[in-house]
């Protein structure tokens, strides 16, 4: 049976999010051991999990998050108590696909820190390959040193990590990860490190810096929604913005999501950002048909029909 959290021989403790399988005997220990509800001064973790629970999915995820909390505040109460109490890094990886989460929940887990005094401002940097890679020697280690500089006290996030090891022996993204695995040693405290990207590439990436793997502690595992998962993502978008879909239009874009799962790359298919994208053409189209057929009553307003509903299936988004 797979494990939803695993500790590999490499000192790393490996999530799997959203996992359907449990174990049954962890899942006993879990509910004997663990409080239904946190006494009133947890207010911090109250307000995170208020957050983590808007989320669709994402189990093991608030679960992990709980852990988090609980493993650093009974460490400062080891610390008041004078008993050993160590720092641990916490940088991450986040593995999975596009749109699947990860960096809603780099946003969360910054407040989160930043709640526990653990983040002095807990605020997000996001980053890609441009802007860590230079076009010149020292350029790269210059850039990744500002990046890092502006992430201090918060997290730095960087998607498609992999991409810096992509260019041979002479491409300038070995020399962004040198610098950052510096950092991350010389910093370890003053700054979280997440990379995130797809499964296969970010195992590879480990590879080409000896220091990266046992750098990161904490590995995310983000599957794909299912297309149930995916409807209720879509549902909770249109309701924020106050609109509804028609019974048929609810059954095309479900068939839709069916097919696109099965037949799109991972590239192609991102899971909630193609939802969202889908849904927000689909209120375009809506507005172009209400505009030409001149009919603005509440019920119209407020209906995505099926023949609104606008599918690119050869889209990267």
């Amino acid at each position: 049976m797979d494990q939803p959290m695993r500790m590999k021989n490499n000192g790393q403790i490996s999530i799997v999010l959203n996992s359907q399988k449990r174990s049954s005997v962890r899942d006993t220990l879990r509910h004997e051991s663990l409080p239904q509800s946190l006494p009133q001064e947890h207010v911090a973790l109250k307000e995170i999990e208020e957050e983590l629970g808007s989320l669709v999915g994402m189990e093991e995820m608030k679960k992990m998050v709980k852990e988090i909390y609980a493993w650093i505040y009974v460490n400062k109460k080891r610390e008041a108590m004078g008993l050993k109490a160590g720092k641990q890094a916490l940088h991450m990886m986040f593995k999975g696909n596009p749109g699947t989460g990860k960096t809603t929940v780099a946003r969360i887990i910054g407040k989160l820190f930043l709640k526990m005094n653990v983040l002095s401002k807990g605020h997000l940097i996001e980053a890609e390959r441009a802007d860590l890679v230079g076009e010149y020697i020292g350029h790269t280690a210059q850039k990744t040193r500002d990046l890092v500089k502006k992430a201090l006290g918060g997290i730095l996030f960087i998607d498609e990590a992999y991409s810096l090891g992509r260019g041979g022996e002479k491409d300038f993204g070995k020399e962004a990860i040198d610098t950052l695995v510096k950092h991350m040693e010389d910093k370890q405290h003053e700054f979280i490190l997440i990379l995130a990207g797809y499964s296969r590439e970010m195992d590879h990436f480990l590879t080409l810096n000896p220091g990266l793997q046992s750098r990161f502690p904490l590995v995310f595992h983000f599957p794909d929604y299912s297309v149930d998962q995916l409807m209720e993502i879509g549902r909770r978008m249109l309701e924020e913005k106050q609109y509804l879909l028609s019974h048929d239009a609810e059954r095309k874009i479900k068939e839709h999501l069916h097919s696109a799962k099965n037949t799109l790359s991972p590239m192609a298919f991102s899971n909630g950002r193609y939802v969202r994208n889908v849904l927000e053409k689909s209120i375009r189209a809506q507005a172009m048909r209400l505009l030409m057929e001149n009919c603005y009553d509440r019920h119209d307003l407020l209906t995505i029909r099926s023949n609104d509903l606008v599918f690119n299936k050869g889209s990267s988004e």
